[in-house]
Parts: structure tokens; sequence; C-alpha cells
């Protein structure tokens, strides 16, 4: 996940007995990765920047709090999603978060979907979209998933994080990850699709 020389036992070790060079190293070596996860979560750079410099600064006060049980990088991850999340709860503007049941796929009592099955628009992807006008769109099919939703995908699908190692960084089981993601990639594939100007049904 992260370049070998994080992994380093004695820069932990220099690090939980405050030394600064030792932080700082860390930082060099893990402040785009995390950036980018709490961007992702967020959405806001200026929040992000915030969160990046709490994070880290948690990090140098509670580092003796890391006991080695995960990965050095599952618990980086775990206070930069926990740090991103809490950020969203204190927002005064919350936006309305979007029904997922209007971008599921409708099925009928048999199984078989409703209308006609869900579209496969990726072969549209290309002839319809930029590639920069398709990352607004994705970024803007992310934000409509709930936070913790979104910081699943962000992990799993961008950060190429194992179930386990989700389920660890977000204190949640194995299988309430597969649930989440399952139904965020449902409702991220229907709401590309309304994009695409397709049925999500």
């Amino acid at each position: 996940l992260f370049s070998t020389p994080g992994h380093d036992p004695a820069l932990i070790e220099r690090l939980q007995a405050g030394d600064h060079e030792a932080l700082e190293t860390i930082v060099h070596l893990y402040s785009t990765k995390l950036y980018n996860v709490a961007q992702r979560i967020l959405g806001e750079s200026a929040d992000t920047e915030e969160v990046i410099q709490d994070v880290f600064w948690t990090v140098f006060r509670k580092a003796k709090t890391f006991q080695g049980n995960s990965r050095f990088s599952t618990w980086l991850y775990r206070l930069t999603v926990n740090e991103a999340l809490g950020k969203i709860r204190r927002r005064k503007n919350q936006k309305r978060e979007i029904e997922y049941q209007e971008y599921l796929p409708k099925f009928g009592d048999d199984g078989h979907h409703r209308e006609r099955p869900v579209v496969d628009w990726s072969d549209s992807l290309d002839r319809s979209y930029a590639k920069q006008e398709m990352q607004r769109v994705v970024k803007a099919a992310l934000d409509g998933l709930k936070p913790l939703d979104r910081s699943v995908v962000v992990l799993s699908d961008l950060e190429g994080l194992s179930d386990k190692e989700i389920a660890k960084t977000l204190q949640l089981t194995v299988s309430a990850v597969k649930t989440r993601l399952h139904r965020a990639r449902l409702f991220l594939r229907g709401k590309l699709a309304s994009y695409l100007g397709h049925s999500a049904a």
C-alpha cells in the first residue's frame, strides 16, 4: 500500500519517542496518499488540508498508542477517515443525501428487472465524455454516497485495500464492508448510467 520505508520499525520507534525528524519523514512518505483519500471523502480541498494537518498532529501525539497489531498504514488510514468523517459531521450546511433507491436496479417478483436490464454504458464513456468530464461525473456520483459508504468505496476501488483491511480501518465487520460496497457500487452504476442518459432500472 505504501512505500516499504514506512514500515521500518526503527522509524516508528523514533516517532513514538517524540522524534520530529521521524515525523517529517512519515509526512513525506504518506502525505500525498492520505491527502488523496481525505479529498475523495470530503470533496473540498480547504477542508482536506486542515484534516491532513490534524491527522499528522494526531499521529505525533498518539504514536505510542500504535501497538503494531495492524499495519502502520492501516492505522494512518483509520485516523484519516475518522478525521474526514468527523469534519463532515461538523459541517453546518450538510448536503442532502441522495436516496439510493432511485438509482438502484428495480426487480420484479420473479427476480428479473422490471423494465429492462441495466444498460452496459461503459462503451459510451470514451465516445460521450472527455476524461476530465468523466472525472467530474465520477466525483459527483461519489459525493452522492453516504460518507461511510464513500469511505468504503474509496478504500476499496481507489486505494486497493482488501475487505479485511477496510474492516480493520473502519472498525466494521467484513460482511458489513461487503454489503456496503455492493450497494454503493450498484448506486454508482445507476447514477453514472443516469448521467449518460440511460435508465438505472
